[in-house]
């Protein structure tokens, strides 16, 4: 035994008080140091749900201006979408001169809006639903977007043809089931989202909106092959 320890000794084994001396020198080192970290940790989120607050925030000052398609379209534009007012082609980008020419077209209706992977949350819709003409709507890929945004979409029942929340991460079948209100939509894509089988919430939907064209993630598959006769 004293053989075991010499050689234990010479290898750099610290006797037993040394090592429970190094691991509560460790456990301290490491309590401070999740004690530093968590206020950090916790002022990141509070900012991050804070620029989120103001990115949605409701444009009353322009609606009292401008009017709702101006406040629909700037602040898309200012989420990185496009926009596309009725009568025109071409689409309005962020990228453009946008500024001038959203002002110019302030009583001509928006028609159509592109708000993919951008921001908007629920209370973003408050920029939104106020428009009588909207016809297109994208919103793929809205990390925030969830089932109780979704319900809002109603009040496009009368206008919406096309709407796309494909890849939103948030919307369930929950979600998808207030869509039946959308009653001129001809053109639905549900690709990519986390719902319990995809399959049958398809043919749900098919069912709510006879008129629809659904797109899902099984779209462009063929038929499985029959069997011979």
């Amino acid at each position: 035994m004293a053989a075991l320890r010499a050689v234990g000794g010479c290898r750099g084994v610290p006797p037993p008080r040394q090592s429970r001396g190094v691991a509560e020198g460790l456990l301290q080192r490491l309590g401070r140091w999740i004690s530093e970290v968590e206020p950090v940790a916790t002022w990141g989120e509070r900012r991050r749900r804070n620029r989120l607050q103001r990115q949605n925030a409701y444009c009353g000052v322009l609606r009292d201006t401008y009017g709702d398609n101006v406040v629909a379209a700037t602040f898309t534009l200012s989420c990185g979408g496009g926009v596309r007012f009725e009568g025109q082609e071409h689409w309005l980008r962020p990228e453009d001169e946008w500024q001038p020419q959203v002002l110019h077209l302030r009583d001509v209706p928006v028609v159509a809006l592109d708000l993919s992977g951008s921001p908007l949350t629920y209370n973003g819709l408050d920029n939104l639903v106020r428009l009588t003409r909207l016809q297109h709507l994208d919103l793929s890929g809205c990390p925030h977007l969830d089932d109780w945004a979704l319900g809002r979409l109603h009040v496009f029942g009368d206008t919406l043809r096309e709407l796309s929340v494909a890849r939103c991460p948030r919307v369930t079948e929950r979600g998808l089931a207030t869509l039946h209100h959308l009653r001129l939509l001809r053109r639905l894509d549900v690709a990519g989202l986390r719902v319990p089988s995809p399959g049958l919430v398809r043919i749900l939907l098919e069912e709510a909106l006879p008129h629809c064209h659904i797109l899902g993630d099984n779209e462009g598959t063929p038929p499985p092959p029959q069997p011979p006769p």
